[in-house]
């Protein structure tokens, strides 16, 4: 029988905090989205004080006052690396893993010498062992089935972060399926599973026995997809290797509202580069940029604005220069004096492979050469010594406009002047 694992880091974000602050361990803890807005973040105490995942955190204070919770602005350089090492980690346990998210992953364990049990046990010791991460391991015969035993795994300590569905009788899945509502199913959710209760399907039980052809026509293929996974069916297989993605978007709100085209630029310009270093990381190349921006919808009283525009690429390019000039171009056209811009973004799009490359009709092919030389030294400089050691000049120095993270833990991993220091 098939084995497939799903791996999932425990409140991610928080927890990573709480590697590098120990002191921090067992206290509530909470991390908060772009310009410290939001809750996005929660570990189990700040969850048992019934703060909600995407609760302005503004709401927070003022509902629970003086309550002893730790803050974090949200530490993406920090989050990216501890992921990697994770990742980096579990792939030795299979020859096949498909990395789902930043913090959760399936690897397939079928016909390997270990029961899957004793690797969900190992797996989850080596990562705690060797990054202070606490893990949960789901196992089951198909995808949906795994996600389900990790999320049974999670609510139930007797399981201690470890439950293959594999090892339980007919009687003990179904009765734990019998107790767990169709909405803690992948890719169910709130709605349809309203839907799916009013005709009598109320439990993850029910749905697995109900008819998945009869499903297929009250509501769609995936529905029926689902119905299949949970019977024990594969239906959805195992991405040993990422798709390059389609399109490629670079967005932050403002610490402060902008009103000067100069300002807006050195955003757009910033936005670019990470866009264009993602570009070329999948070695691809960009035919378009769009590039939009807006001011802030909550604030009525002030002048609305808000607009984008496609700018189309003569040739194909992943040079960070020439996408720069085209949002540039764009943003120009866009620019209304007058407004306080609380929001700017660019999505490169029409990607393509870069070895797949079209050229336009008075392209150069030596200037290209040079300018993908250029590129991967600079993106080399950058993975070296962190980035934006070399960068456009038009990004600017200062970034007044750069979204507020007043609460940032150092990024330990990935900078030196950040690296943790003991003292004895």
């Amino acid at each position: 029988m098939a084995a497939i694992a799903l791996v999932d880091c425990n409140s991610f974000y928080a927890s990573c905090e709480q590697v590098f602050r120990p002191d921090l361990s067992g206290r509530p803890l909470v991390v908060l989205s772009n310009n410290d807005g939001c809750v996005v973040a929660r570990s189990p105490e700040a969850k048992a004080l019934g703060i909600a995942m995407g609760e302005p955190w503004f709401q927070v204070q003022q509902r629970l006052p003086g309550a002893p919770v730790t803050v974090f602005s949200s530490n993406y350089a920090l989050y990216a690396d501890m992921s990697r090492r994770v990742m980096h980690l579990l792939a030795r346990f299979s020859p096949r893993q498909e990395v789902y998210s930043i913090d959760e992953c399936f690897l397939d364990l079928t016909e390997l010498p270990e029961t899957p049990s004793a690797m969900g046990r190992r797996m989850r010791a080596t990562v705690q062992r060797w990054t202070g991460l606490p893990v949960c391991v789901g196992i089951g015969p198909t995808k949906t089935l795994a996600k389900l035993a990790n999320r049974i795994a999670k609510q139930q300590p007797v399981w201690q972060g470890v439950l293959d569905l594999g090892s339980l009788t007919s009687a003990q899945l179904n009765s734990q399926l019998a107790e767990l509502d169709t909405g803690i199913v992948w890719g169910i959710g709130k709605r349809l599973a309203a839907r799916l209760a009013k005709l009598g399907i109320h439990s993850v039980l029910d749905l697995e026995q109900a008819d998945p052809r009869w499903l297929r026509q009250r509501f769609s293929v995936v529905l029926e997809r689902t119905v299949r996974e949970l019977r024990g069916v594969a239906c959805l297989a195992l991405e040993d290797t990422q798709p390059d993605k389609q399109q490629i978007l670079s967005s932050r709100s403002f610490g402060i509202p902008v009103t000067d085209l100069r300002a807006l630029a050195e955003a757009v310009t910033s936005y670019v580069s990470r866009a264009a270093e993602k570009l070329r990381a999948q070695h691809s190349e960009a035919g378009a940029v769009y590039v939009m921006i807006h001011t802030n919808p909550f604030k009525p009283g002030e002048v609305q604005y808000g607009a984008g525009r496609l700018m189309a690429l003569a040739e194909p390019t992943s040079d960070t220069r020439r996408l720069t000039e085209a949002a540039l171009q764009g943003l120009r056209k866009l620019y209304r004096p007058g407004c306080r811009y609380t929001k700017a973004g660019i999505i490169l799009q029409n990607l393509c492979p870069a070895n797949n490359h079209q050229p336009g009709l008075f392209s150069d092919p030596a200037r290209r050469v040079r300018d993908q030389r250029l590129m991967a030294v600079v993106d080399a400089i950058n993975r070296h010594y962190g980035r934006g050691t070399i960068q456009l000049a038009g990004a600017g120095l200062s970034k007044p406009w750069a979204m507020r993270q007043a609460r940032r833990s150092p990024r330990y991993t990935t900078r030196w002047d950040e690296f943790p220091i003991a003292r004895c």
